[in-house]
């Protein structure tokens, strides 16, 4: 079973990048049977997909964060990292990496990281 872990800062200004890591062990994020998410949990609500990378590199986005999202991967670490610009506090939530087994429909989650966007 992989294990995924988030990190980046806790808080972020107004208008700044966010920028956020998510380090796999356990299993190659170039295996072709995964794919690898970002998704949100705002206060009290549920989880929202940010977007999400294949084994081969494609990436695909939530419409409504497109904009603003970027998902990319480093291969030599094993990482998958998240950017959102142009942050608002509305932003403010636990993110999450997952791994989606794709012929089984099943996930690996990370713990999360709390953001806040905050000045």
């Amino acid at each position: 079973q992989a294990q995924l872990q988030e990190s980046g800062p806790g808080l972020v200004k107004p208008s700044q990048t966010l920028s956020l890591t998510c380090t796999v062990s356990g299993d190659s994020i170039i295996g072709n049977d995964y794919y690898w998410t970002w998704n949100r949990q705002f206060a009290g609500k549920g989880l929202e997909w940010i977007g999400g990378i294949t084994y081969s590199g494609t990436t695909n986005l939530n419409p409504s964060l497109r904009s603003r999202t970027s998902i990319s991967r480093d291969t030599s670490k094993n990482q998958i990292t998240l950017r959102l610009s142009s942050v608002t506090p509305e932003d403010t939530a636990v993110y999450y990496c997952a791994k989606l087994l794709i012929r089984s429909g099943s996930y690996d989650w990370g713990q999360g990281t709390q953001v806040t966007v905050s000045a």
